[in-house]
Parts: structure tokens; sequence; C-alpha cells
């Protein structure tokens, strides 16, 4: 690894996570689909964000369709062996760019060999299955993800995956999941302001499970707190870095993966999420999400 990165690494089975990773999401065109304004600028950020030593990289096929994987191949193959690229499946894209539930055991087998295929693998590290959705797009929705989970499971007795995890989960989502298989990570819709996740932060953190928040920074919607510009101001930081460095502290089990489509904020993100928060400003964060 080139150079020590804010909260150093997370351990998960084989799998060693630099705690700062990388969002691939942003890499592709506006409401992450069709190709990038610049592919040159996406392919000077993803090389840029391994010569940082960011060695956990977070994609899926269905950005884009396929741009981000593309560019991935494009700009990092043949990958650095220390290298672990995270990709998820579960949803399409029509013509439109809308996006569509793509949930069934053929439809989840098709993405994972897709996947491996844009991204010019053999079998993948990590796959996610994502799973909810409800009325705002990023919450967990009950029932049964049994059938789904199994039918990765299936393709990671073949080889074909190494590790599991999950998406936009609940508490009992996991617990039905880890009745079938090891779960290394969960990935959910969490951020200083956004706290519904708060307890399965913890029971994650206690059962040894990566926890990777989605939007880290408010996603679409850039986060908007007088608590967090208040605290910002007060250490001469940017909110941005003062929201990564909240979640870097919040527990030891959290990764984060923020995107950009820009080398100069990318730089900005990895140099922020090493911020050093004092105790009093820790608790007055805390409260933006209670």
């Amino acid at each position: 690894m080139s150079q020590d990165l804010a909260g150093g690494v997370y351990r998960v089975a084989d799998l060693e996570f630099t705690r700062v990773g990388f969002g691939a999401m942003q890499l592709a065109g506006p409401g992450v689909f069709g190709p990038p304004k610049d592919r040159d600028a996406a392919i000077a950020v993803l090389r840029t964000a391994v010569e940082l030593g960011i060695r956990h990289i977070d994609t899926a096929d269905f950005y884009g369709p396929y741009v981000t994987n593309e560019l991935i191949h494009e700009a990092l193959a043949p990958y650095p062996e220390d290298l672990h690229i995270v990709t998820k499946v579960g949803a399409r894209r029509d013509e439109t760019g809308a996006w569509l539930h793509a949930r069934t055991p053929a439809d989840l087998r098709d993405q994972v060999h897709e996947n491996l295929k844009h991204l010019g693998l053999d079998a993948l590290d990590v796959v996610n299955l994502r799973v909810g959705g409800g009325e705002d797009g990023h919450s967990p929705v009950p029932g049964s993800i049994a059938a789904q989970f199994q039918a990765l499971v299936e393709l990671q007795q073949q080889g074909l995956i190494r590790h599991l995890g999950l998406s936009t989960v609940n508490a009992d989502q996991l617990a039905e999941a880890q009745s079938i298989a090891p779960v290394v990570c969960v990935q959910n819709f969490y951020n200083v302001a956004r706290r519904e996740d708060d307890d399965l932060v913890e029971l994650t953190a206690r059962q040894g499970i990566a926890y990777v928040p989605y939007f880290p920074l408010g996603g679409f919607t850039p986060l908007q707190s007088d608590g967090l510009h208040s605290v910002a101001e007060r250490l001469g930081a940017t909110p941005m870095a003062v929201a990564l460095a909240w979640l870097l502290q919040r527990s030891p089990n959290m990764l984060l993966i923020p995107g950009t489509s820009s080398v100069a904020h990318l730089r900005e993100n990895v140099a922020g999420a090493a911020l050093e928060l004092p105790a009093e400003a820790v608790a007055e964060l805390d409260a933006i999400g209670r």
C-alpha cells in the first residue's frame, strides 16, 4: 500500500479493507446513466484512488449500466493483489435510466456473470445482494430474502463469488441470511444526519461484520445541517470532512465509500477523513440525527 489512510484497515474473513474506500457510482453520466462527460478524468480518478492507497472500490454493473465496471477494468487491470472490488446485484436500468428491481434467482445469476465479464474477473471478492427500496428508494423493505441469498450462495459454491454481503436490509434479513451463509458486510443508507441504522451499526460491530454507509455525504441531496456546518467552521474544516471523520470515529467496523468524478475532490475526501474530531464535536454531531 502506497501510504497510510485515515482509519487504517478493517479485516473480515480473509479480506483486509482500507476503511477509506471509493464509490464508483459518480463516474457514470448524469443520473448514474450513460458514459461520463470526461472518460479520461474518470480513469484518472480511479488510478489516483489506488495511488493514494485505497484498496476498497464499490461498484455495480447497473451503474451506467456497465459504465463504471468497464472504467474500473480499463483503469486498473491487471488489478493489484490487495485491491478488493465490491459489487452488488438486484437491480437493472431501463432505456430511460429508471431503476428496476431484478431479484429473481435467474436475474441475480445473470448479473453476477455480467459483473465478472465487465470487470474482467474470474471471481468477485464480494457481492452484495441489494434488497430494499421503499418509498424513498433507500429504506429496507421487510420480507424474506432466503431465495435470493441462496442463489448467490450457489454461485459462491461454484467459485464465482468469494464472499457475500447485503445492501439496504434490516436486522431480521441479516439474521436470515446468516442462517444460510456468512455475511461479511452490510451496506445501508447512513450518515451523520440519517441515523435509523444506529442499532444495526452496533450489531454488525459486535459480530465483526463491516458496515458500509452509502451516501455518507447525503447522496443526491447533500447534507444540510446547521450543527454540521457549525462544527466544521469551528474546526476550520469542510462539512464533508467533518461528516466523513464522524463516520470513521462512529464505529471501528465502519468503511467509507465516498464517490466523486474529480481527482481534486477525491484528494479532499481522503484528506478530510483524517480529521480528528474532539470529544465535544463528536457529542454535538451525535445529536444531529437524534
